[in-house]
């Protein structure tokens, strides 16, 4: 048990952990499983919004599941839904269901005030050392003079941990990334994104079909998403690209500037949309740049989680499963190297395996989304074919192979007419 002494205090650990989101309170809860010394570092003092994803696919919930959260604080903190709906300008659409079509479980939208205080709970019963309300503010790698430091801001004063391993899980401008010398200029720089909550009449409990999302393309290189969460909630993001939206937002205002956005979504028929005139239920959270990159994940002391360790834009969604993912190998990783049985680099190594194909793809989503034309033809070629729609609602959702949407014989299906 380490305690919180007098100012300018020095403790060790075998591992520190410098974030409470999924990413971080998941690995956290692994290693103490297996036994490990972990402390982790969270600067609020309690749960608060911040911009962050709230849709995920089946293969995020059968993540948690395997962490052990229990099927009641899932019902809980997640809200079924059928499909993403997604729409062009044109007024194409098609809904990718995720495997839901073929007797899957149903993609859902997460309450991330409920989900992110539930994490942080195993983490405490994993013996993890939590630590609310202290910000990392220093991280020393080690070099041939001295071991690693992390060095920390709290109620009590300023502190020093001195850990075999470091883990950033602190989002997109990573503390350990930038001590790594590892930050690289995101690949889409120029992406702003807005989130917040808006009140909706459902509350997923009333007996109604749940509702599906949707991802509503705008004009000008803009998109917003739409996700039924628990509580009576849409959870509303929206993705400025473009510089007549970025004069927009300089001009008027993030508050302004998104409910133009919103005012500009189609109504979807057969639905009373009561979200339009729904009141907000807490602050706009801003970021940008909205994407972050690394050169690497981890080093001889040091690995990147999360947001940490990359991510590129939300429209291909799963940054909920990344980060998961991203914890579970990254704990595998850690216990073989403090065992003696393994260097940090094979968590790099298994992120690159395991996330190459589908970054390929989403950075191809992306040039297609860059040229509204060709957006158009396959969102038409996606409507009208329920094999190929499919098998991309499988890659989106991480629930099979990316590859699969790489394939020429899929590429030909998806493109020629």
């Amino acid at each position: 048990m380490i305690e919180h002494g007098e100012s300018d205090r020095a403790t060790s650990a075998a591992v520190v952990v410098i974030g409470g989101g999924p990413a971080g309170a998941a690995l956290a809860t692994r290693l103490g499983r297996a036994g490990h010394g972990v402390v982790l570092l969270e600067r609020s003092a309690s749960w608060r919004w911040r911009a962050g994803g709230v849709f995920a696919s089946p293969a995020a919930v059968a993540e948690l599941r395997q962490l052990g959260l229990a099927d009641e604080v899932l019902a809980r903190v997640a809200r079924p839904i059928p499909a993403m709906r997604v729409e062009t300008p044109a007024g194409t659409a098609f809904e990718l269901s995720y495997g839901a079509e073929a007797g899957g479980e149903a993609a859902v939208g997460f309450d991330r005030s409920a989900l992110d205080p539930a994490l942080l709970d195993l983490a405490r019963d994993a013996g993890v050392g939590v630590r609310l309300a202290t910000t990392a503010r220093d991280v020393e790698l080690a070099d041939h003079r001295r071991g690693a430091v992390v060095r920390f801001d709290d109620a009590h004063g300023h502190g020093e941990l001195a850990p075999r391993v470091v883990v950033g899980a602190d989002g997109p401008r990573s503390l350990v990334a930038d001590a790594a010398g590892m930050v690289r200029t995101p690949r889409l720089g120029d992406r702003i994104g807005l989130t917040w909550h808006v009140a909706d009449d459902a509350d997923g409990s009333s007996g109604d079909p749940p509702k599906p999302a949707r991802m509503v393309l705008l004009r000008d290189g803009a998109y917003c998403g739409l996700a039924p969460v628990p509580g009576g909630r849409i959870n509303v993001g929206i993705v400025l690209s473009g510089r007549a939206w970025r004069e927009r937002l300089a001009r008027d205002g993030a508050a302004a500037t998104g409910e133009h956005a919103l005012r500009s979504i189609p109504p979807l028929p057969g639905d009373q949309e009561a979200w339009r005139e729904g009141r907000m239920t807490d602050a706009i959270a801003g970021a940008s740049p909205l994407g972050a990159r690394v050169a690497q994940r981890a080093g001889p002391d040091w690995l990147v989680v999360g947001d940490a360790a990359g991510f590129l834009d939300p429209f291909t969604g799963e940054g909920l499963h990344r980060a998961l993912v991203s914890a579970r190998l990254a704990a595998d990783a850690i216990d073989a190297h403090l065992r003696g049985r393994g260097d940090l680099a094979a968590y790099d190594r298994a992120m690159r395996a395991r996330f190459q194909a589908k970054d390929a793809v989403s950075l191809l989503v992306q040039v297609f989304l860059a040229r509204p034309r060709l957006f158009e033809h396959a969102a038409r070629r996606l409507a009208a074919k329920p094999a190929i729609r499919a098998t991309m609602g499988l890659v989106m959702g991480d629930l099979v192979p990316a590859s699969r949407a790489l394939d020429p014989a899929f590429l030909a299906g998806l493109l020629v007419p």
